[in-house]
């Protein structure tokens, strides 16, 4: 059990990880990106990130779950600090991106799951294109630095 649980953890955080970097990555280029472009290429991400992210609240719910089966020592305390990454990098999406993310779908016309995803938790935030960008931009390069850390703290767990 404890196990599969560890292999399960670490592909979910992998997955959060991996989409929270191609954000990241993607970052100097878009920096580049005049208003309209930077609007028609954040509308592409949408549908694949919405259902991709769901790995980052499973896998926070699996390291809860294997904190509870791993065995005291060092790898309970590897398992905590990714766990406690990954709920950091999970908090910092609620309250700094998805408010931006409001901002950005405000006027499309979403249906279904991801008409009720961007309605939830609307912050009240404002200011121009380029301040609400550079928000949206920089919270991923911190999610990714805390997705990153869960991933190789989690990797030390299983090796430790």
């Amino acid at each position: 059990m404890l196990r599969l649980t560890l292999i399960m953890a670490l592909m979910l955080v992998a997955v959060a990880m991996a989409l929270s970097l191609a954000h990241a990555l993607e970052m100097p280029g878009k920096m580049r990106l005049d208003k309209q472009t930077y609007f028609a290429t954040q509308k592409i991400y949408y549908p694949g990130f919405t259902f991709g992210g769901m790995a980052e609240p499973i896998g926070i719910l699996v390291l809860l779950g294997l904190l509870w089966i791993v065995p005291a020592g060092a790898s309970f305390w590897w398992v905590a600090g990714a766990f406690a990454a990954l709920v950091a990098a999970h908090a910092t999406y609620w309250l700094v991106t998805h408010p931006v993310n409001n901002v950005w779908t405000k006027d499309m016309q979403l249906t279904g799951p991801g008409a009720t995803f961007f309605s939830s938790f609307a912050g009240d935030i404002s200011g121009d294109w380029k301040r609400l960008r550079n928000v949206w931009e920089y919270s991923h390069v911190a999610r990714a630095c805390f997705a990153t850390a869960s991933f190789i703290f989690l990797l030390v767990a299983a090796t430790a």
